[in-house]
């Protein structure tokens, strides 16, 4: 489902979720109004797809998955994914929401290439990563510093599989 203001619930608790923002990194502080109006300014766009995670069995919205960062000429884009608890960490969701982006990604909307990047000190995000056919290609080294530690962000791709030419 499109990610959108009526997500707003767990979004927003999400974002409070101190072990959230370590695995994705992020620094900013942000507020309730300004998340609203991000989300709600999503409606339309054609540089990006963000959708709500939903849980199968009771419609809970957990997370979120994005493709991003879109270049038409090279056909690729970055992805990213967030849960927004750790209590919905290791049961599969998140692997099954990226093997899900990734056969839009690579089917209907085309593109060879996707890519990402994860935290040294989330190995069972990248297992999961690739579970769902992405690759290890690279290291970015000490590329965050989070709480006066540098981290390496590991680059990880998933390639359209293309039939070999005979």
């Amino acid at each position: 489902m499109p990610l959108g203001p009526e997500h707003l619930e767990g979004t927003w608790a999400a974002l409070q979720q101190p072990e959230v923002m370590r695995l994705t990194g992020t620094h900013t502080t942000f507020t309730r109004d300004g998340v609203h109006a991000w989300l709600a300014s999503l409606a339309g766009r054609d540089d990006r797809a963000d959708w709500a995670i939903l849980r199968a069995e009771d419609g809970e919205h957990i997370g979120e998955a994005v493709l991003n960062d879109l270049d038409e000429d090279n056909r690729s884009a970055g992805f990213r994914i967030a849960l927004g608890d750790p209590r919905f960490f290791g049961n599969g969701y998140g692997t099954e929401a990226t093997i899900a982006v990734l056969g839009h990604a690579h089917g209907a909307a085309g593109l060879h290439r996707v890519e990402l990047e994860v935290y040294a000190f989330n190995p069972r995000a990248q297992r999961a990563y690739e579970k769902a056919g992405f690759a290890v290609e690279g290291r970015r080294r000490d590329a965050l510093l989070w709480q006066g530690e540098w981290v390496d962000a590991i680059v990880m791709g998933s390639l359209a599989r293309v039939p070999a030419q005979s």
